[in-house]
């Protein structure tokens, strides 16, 4: 798909990987919504990238707020062809720590973020794609990306919950191609290793460290540019449909 002239619904677009995706398909001629549960740093993200950005609220987790935020998307640009589901969050919590076992609400939650929100969003995205003319020969509507991680396949000590919503992403992933393959949408999942977003800076120094250490090479964070432009890659190439890659440099995550 030629990114110039479509619309993307990016969640998680205020910040991280997914308004460096934003900006990608600003600088490619596209337009974007950001969607974000902070709709003043999404706004303020917005403005960064100028008239082709705009900012919507909504809570991912919620049918409601989800269908509010994509008619505001529909109502404000027409349509939509690209949907980045980058809104995430990975606080860690042992199955049994020394306060005794993980508060099922705390691992609901995540799941419910991470997982229910990134199909809550695809499932409405996809609806509005299948009314999109065809863009190729190949009668192609739509291309939704969603974001695992490499903790999907190599979880922490800590990351029951992470991981376990990941790992629902990725398992989705091949499903949901084959369910809208008629309707010409692709789907594809990116897996990030370890890269320097803000969910990471808040963790100390010394970890990010060695979480670089484990890389083969390059021997560092990975950028959120990098996510960008295979982010771009999935979309300009019609080829790509059903498949979760990994992008990581090389990383197999340690016990911990």
């Amino acid at each position: 798909m030629d990114i110039e002239g479509k619309v993307a619904v990016i969640t998680g677009g205020a910040s991280g990987l997914g308004h460096a995706t934003a900006r990608m398909i600003v600088d490619h001629g596209g337009k974007v919504a950001l969607l974000d549960r902070n709709i003043e740093l999404a706004r303020e993200a917005a403005g960064q990238l100028g008239d082709a950005a705009r900012a919507f609220a909504v809570d991912v987790r919620s049918a409601e707020s989800a269908e509010t935020a994509i008619g505001e998307v529909m109502d404000t640009f027409g349509a939509i062809h690209i949907d980045v589901n980058c809104a995430g969050i990975g606080p860690p919590g042992r199955t049994v720590g020394r306060d005794g076992p993980l508060s099922l609400d705390a691992f609901n939650f995540v799941l419910q973020v991470n997982l229910v929100g990134t199909f809550n969003t695809l499932r409405l995205c996809a609806a509005r794609m299948q009314e999109n003319t065809p863009g190729n020969d190949d009668g192609e509507r739509g291309v939704i990306i969603n974001t695992a991680s490499v903790a999907a396949f190599e979880g922490q000590v800590g990351q029951a919950a992470y991981s376990a919503s990941k790992g629902g992403v990725v398992g989705m992933t091949l499903p949901i191609a084959r369910d809208l393959a008629r309707a010409g949408v692709r789907v594809c999942t990116i897996a990030p290793g370890i890269f320097g977003t803000p969910m990471l800076f808040g963790a100390p120094p010394s970890l990010r460290e060695t979480l670089a250490e484990m890389t083969l090479f390059p021997k560092r964070l990975g950028e959120a540019s990098e996510f960008a432009l295979l982010a771009k890659q999935i979309v300009e190439n019609p080829y790509l449909n059903g498949e979760t890659i990994r992008l990581d440099a090389g990383i197999r995550m340690q016990a911990r």
